[in-house]
């Protein structure tokens, strides 16, 4: 008997595994009790995947472990490098890919709403910087920060990740925008 217990103890742990995982992405992007979406986000998310040439089909994580997004608007991209090693930010690739609405906002930054509400329990707040991609909490929506001057830290807005735009390529994304992961 001793030696059947300890044959069927790891296939018992390999099944508990295997359990606890889940193989569809939406069920792990959001939390029920997430705050607010905005009043324009899309019904229906859908974009097209890309993968980009440093990495492969398969979905590893690029070398240095961050993944990146590529927001497409016609001709013009913008990469954000998704570095906020977080909830908010794991529950936002979870997402990916899919389609949102940017809009300026105050001339600020630029602002569009994921499919569902982030997960923000466990992320910190920031102090957003020019060049910054954010979560923010009360109205749900993300945020591409071109001019920071004046708003410091607040733990309503959850770094996501960085990019490197100018202001026309920022002004590009205007409108209907693909989401999508390069690697």
């Amino acid at each position: 008997m001793h030696a059947s217990v300890r044959l069927a103890l790891p296939l018992l742990g390999v099944l508990a595994l295997t359990a606890c995982t889940s193989a569809d992405p939406a069920r792990s992007s959001g939390s029920p009790g997430s705050e607010g979406t905005g009043a324009d986000a899309p019904s229906t998310p859908s974009a097209t995947a890309t993968t980009g040439s440093s990495g492969g089909a398969d979905g590893a994580e690029p070398a240095d472990g961050r993944t990146t997004l590529r927001f497409i608007r016609g001709s013009t991209t913008v990469d954000v490098r998704i570095d906020g090693d977080n909830p908010t930010a794991r529950a936002l690739v979870a997402q990916v890919p899919f389609t949102t609405t940017l809009r300026d906002l105050s001339r600020r930054e630029k602002i569009g709403d994921p499919p569902t509400p982030l997960t923000t329990e466990g992320s910190p707040g920031s102090d957003p910087e020019d060049g910054d991609l954010i979560y923010y909490v009360p109205w749900g929506n993300l945020g591409f920060y071109y001019d920071a001057s004046g708003i410091e830290y607040s733990d309503d807005t959850i770094h996501l990740g960085t990019y490197d735009a100018t202001p026309q390529e920022l002004a590009g994304l205007e409108g209907r925008v693909e989401v999508t992961v390069v690697q």
